[in-house]
């Protein structure tokens, strides 16, 4: 559910839903008032009516007894002359919060109620004033608050009579003033009810991903990023949770990338320097044999010389190596792409690699099974260094008395595959899926007296793929290893 959609739902259940249930809650309260109203006072009317207009209900409440005495004023005025009469009628309207005035020539003979009646006594209307058959009786307001009905006649003497039938309004106050007050509870009740569901509502799925996302941001602010951020919104914070959550993962991932960037790097340097001590001491050690006069015959000190220019030599490749790393590490290296013919480039690489793998006790054999002028587009320096970065490894790592690398050329579709396979102590099946790896080197303890950067075959891997092929490795231990890659034939690569 989107954010718009909840704050609709929530306003709808702040405003709508209380609404309703209070009005329900009132109408329910209004309507269990009125059916204790008229129980008490034996009466029926519509709760409408009686919502309207309260004063109807104590209209109807002496209305029996009223017109009994309307009809006596008519039929039988000697009856109201009758004290007890009076008082047996009075006595009956006191249950219903009511009294009797007798006022014979404005001369009050009888009052039902002395407190309340002295109290209206004075306002009484005067003889033949107001008719109660017109509007059902005259409200007193002010600190009295009395319903009156008035029945005039005359008495067998022929004076002028009048009855008062007086209600007290304030009998209705309690009800109505429980009646408010059970409205009002009943309000605040709804109304803490409503929005504490509401408060838990767009807790839970508001405030609390938003919280938890603030915990988050102090844990990466503290360098912590062991931890995972889970959502089961589907709305715009679950989203913003999802992709903190991705953010989290791929800073993360940076982070272990640049820490072991940095590791092997210093390993780098560990290896570039066990690299370049082991030519410069042999080379110092060669020179000073000259300078001593150890190498006393011509033949030793060519021997010495040619040593010499071989360690330095290999400090040349080792700079050149570190130089091309500098290019690889900003994907900035130079190609040029020219035609070659397959045979006369392979072979030309093999004859120059052939005299120093003799020397080592290493056989190569070249194998082309490709048609006669066959050419591809390459770069002939980058195509020469990934042969002998493989040949090299080979070599490095050869541990039989008798070497044999193998080098194989197959036409295959659009693609030209080469194939260099050695015999020597193989690569461990769990370090396989790293060897392509930057600064990778298997088993760096048994291998460390070998040095090596561990860019070479990393170098490789790259130069094949600018040149739009694959490579790939299989090996045993104790058997060999074979690498293979592939070279789109007559087709230039897109630099």
């Amino acid at each position: 559910m989107r954010l718009k959609a909840k704050l609709i739902i929530a306003f709808m259940v702040i405003i709508i839903f209380p609404v309703l249930l209070i009005s329900c809650t009132t109408g329910f309260i209004i309507q269990k008032q009125v059916d204790s109203v008229q129980q008490s006072y034996d009466v029926t009317s519509d709760t409408l009516q009686v919502i309207k207009n309260p004063i109807h209900i104590l209209n109807r409440v002496t209305r029996g007894i009223y017109n009994d005495i309307k009809l006596l004023a008519l039929k039988n005025p000697k009856k109201l002359e009758d004290s007890n009469y009076i008082k047996s009628v009075n006595g009956e309207l006191k249950e219903k919060y009511s009294f009797l005035i007798v006022r014979v020539n404005d001369k009050v003979t009888y009052m039902g109620n002395q407190k309340k009646g002295e109290q209206v006594v004075n306002s009484l209307p005067k003889f033949g004033e107001y008719s109660t058959d017109v509007d059902g009786g005259m409200y007193l307001g002010g600190d009295c608050s009395l319903l009156v009905k008035q029945q005039d006649f005359f008495n067998t003497r022929g004076q002028e009579c009048s009855i008062f039938v007086v209600t007290d309004v304030n009998t209705l106050v309690p009800q109505i003033r429980t009646s408010m007050i059970q409205i009002v509870i009943a309000a605040v009740i709804i109304i803490w009810l409503t929005g504490s569901f509401l408060s838990f509502w767009l807790y839970r799925t508001m405030i609390r991903p938003i919280n938890s996302l603030r915990t988050a941001t102090n844990r990466m602010k503290e360098g912590d990023l062991d931890f995972s951020i889970h959502s089961n919104n589907k709305d715009e914070i679950g989203l913003l949770c999802e992709d903190f959550e991705e953010m989290r993962e791929r800073l993360k991932e940076l982070i272990e990338t640049k820490i072991s960037y940095e590791e092997k790097s210093r390993e780098l340097v560990s290896n570039i320097s066990h690299d370049l001590k082991t030519p410069l001491t042999a080379i110092k050690g060669y020179a000073e044999g000259i300078i001593d006069g150890v190498a006393d015959t011509e033949e030793k000190q060519d021997k010495y010389v040619k040593t010499i220019y071989a360690k330095a030599c290999d400090m040349t490749a080792l700079v050149e190596e570190l130089g091309l790393y500098s290019q690889y590490d900003c994907d900035n290296i130079p190609y040029h792409f020219v035609k070659v013919d397959v045979e006369q480039y392979f072979s030309d690489c093999i004859g120059e690699l052939a005299l120093d793998l003799e020397v080592k006790n290493i056989d190569i054999g070249y194998f082309n099974y490709t048609d006669q002028n066959l050419t591809i587009f390459v770069d002939p320096e980058q195509l020469k260094r990934v042969i002998n970065n493989i040949i090299g490894n080979s070599a490095k790592y050869m541990d039989k008395k008798k070497g044999i690398i193998n080098i194989r050329i197959q036409d295959q579709d659009s693609y030209v595959r080469v194939e260099i396979e050695d015999n020597g102590k193989g690569i461990a099946a769990k370090d396989i899926p790293y060897i392509f790896d930057r600064f990778y080197r298997a088993d760096t303890s048994r291998n460390s007296a070998k040095g090596g950067s561990g860019l070479g075959l990393a170098i490789v891997k790259k130069i094949i793929e600018d040149h739009k092929g694959t490579i790939w490795v299989s090996s045993k231990e104790g058997m060999g290893t074979k690498i293979c890659f592939t070279l789109l034939k007559e087709e230039v690569p897109n630099e």
